[in-house]
């Protein structure tokens, strides 16, 4: 009887998924100066990371159109080869999305003008080695992650035959470099955005063979620092926050709210929450750091950001695929169900909360006081950012899906849509509003 028990254990250990760790490297170890190197972009002008300019969703403030639709305020629109989710960039005047073809199992980089929407090339960047479909969430691509531009390069990172890429190309669409992050057991895909710090750029590769944070240096892909994370499969981006008078790495996922010294890749803090599972960034203030999650569990937390690790409140609320943004002193939520929530920041008190149509994907940005934010079925809502009520100023229709975020930008708004096509789907990108007056 023993013996059968001691099997049976064995058989069911041995259904699980292959845990791998990734070994860990060090500064020391890897040999890499990590410096202040110029980041040669615009804040103002460019929306050139996941989230914009600060990696929270908020853009300066400029002339911006509330209301478009297919023939109303649109500057121009163009079609994007392939499928993704990643949402478009904006660097100088060009336009960048990542992008994949599910039939030729290629996943590439396109740049677009951004005086006339023209494909000005295509750089595939990986061939083959797609995950299954039983290792793909129903709403995932194979290009889910947004790129990132430092006014010299582009970097992103794609899964590909169970590995994590990262690369770099010149704004003229050729490679660089390309560097295994670390080998990906894939459950539902890849998602995380890369996040650019001095002469880094950092990546995450949670997955349940063992995830990872690894920070490569820009201009040759060589690691300088890798740091393993547990054998959880989560989808949420690093993010870079100076915050609590300190630069902080912040990411969710794996049952807490990490920071990490972007530096070394060392633990600054920890605390549990949230959920194993969460896709949205973390967002952040002077002092609190704020998440939400996801799966299985369900919970926003605010954590004081101050090394103590201590939490400032906690609500049984939850985005998990949307990220959240601030604005003034209140936290916005809008969850996969649509449910939008006004929250005070700083106690977690429920100011409002208000019931919108359709599921969301994607993640909210500000500019002027107005929150846009797009359902998947294509609407995109503009509220106000205000305590006092849900005001819904205008709601817009372009494509039938949307599961990407908006882009702004010198007073337009960039949207990757999903059109019914000649019998298939058909992305476009959209350029809404008018031309910037220097173009």
């Amino acid at each position: 009887m023993k013996r059968l028990v001691l099997l049976t254990a064995v058989v069911v250990l041995g259904c699980g998924p292959k845990v791998n760790p990734v070994a860990d490297v060090t500064v020391e170890s890897s040999g890499v100066k990590i410096t202040d190197t110029e980041i040669a972009t615009q804040p103002d002008s460019d929306w050139a990371t996941w989230r914009g300019p600060a990696g929270n969703g908020i853009a300066p403030d400029q002339p911006l159109i509330t209301t478009w639709s297919n023939d109303q305020h649109v500057t121009w629109k163009t079609n994007i080869p392939g499928r993704g989710h990643g949402s478009p960039i904006v660097c100088g005047d060009q336009i960048f999305l990542a992008t994949a073809d599910n039939s030729a199992q290629t996943q590439s980089v396109v740049a677009f003008s951004r005086d006339n929407g023209k494909l000005q090339w295509q750089t595939t960047v990986s061939q083959g080695g797609f995950p299954g479909s039983s290792q793909m969430h129903g709403k995932s691509s194979h290009a889910n992650g947004t790129l990132a531009c430092d006014g010299n390069r582009l970097y992103g990172a794609f899964l590909a035959h169970d590995e994590v890429t990262a690369f770099a190309l010149d704004l003229q669409g050729d490679e660089i470099w390309k560097q295994t992050v670390s080998s990906f057991n894939s459950k539902f895909g890849y998602a995380p955005s890369p996040a650019l710090y001095k002469s880094t750029v950092i990546f995450a590769a949670d997955n349940r063979g063992g995830g990872c944070l690894a920070a490569l240096d820009r201009a040759s892909g060589k690691i300088a620092w890798r740091k393993s994370r547990p054998a959880v499969s989560t989808y949420s981006s690093p993010v870079v926050a100076n915050v609590a008078g300190r630069d902080q790495l912040l990411i969710s996922g794996c049952n807490a709210l990490s920071s990490y010294d972007p530096h070394t890749g060392k633990e600054i803090w920890s605390c549990a929450g949230t959920a194993e599972a969460t896709c949205g960034t973390v967002v952040w203030n002077e002092r609190h750091v704020f998440a939400s999650g996801g799966y299985p569990e369900s919970e926003t937390l605010c954590v004081l950001a101050d090394g103590s690790s201590k939490k400032a409140w906690s609500g049984s609320f939850k985005a998990y695929e949307p990220s959240m943004v601030i604005a003034g002193d209140f936290l916005y939520v809008v969850t996969d169900k649509g449910i939008a929530h006004c929250v005070e920041a700083a106690t977690g008190k429920m100011q409002w909360k208000q019931r919108l149509n359709g599921s969301f994907s994607g993640s909210p940005v500000v500019c002027n006081g107005l929150i846009y934010v797009t359902n998947d079925r294509g609407t995109t809502y503009v509220i106000e950012a205000s305590p006092k009520a849900c005001k819904v100023v205008a709601e817009n229709q372009l494509g039938n899906d949307t599961y990407a975020s908006p882009a702004i930008s010198d007073g337009q708004l960039f949207l990757r849509v999903g059109t019914p096509g000649q019998g298939a789907r058909q992305e476009m990108l959209y350029c809404l509003g008018a031309p910037p007056a220097a173009t």
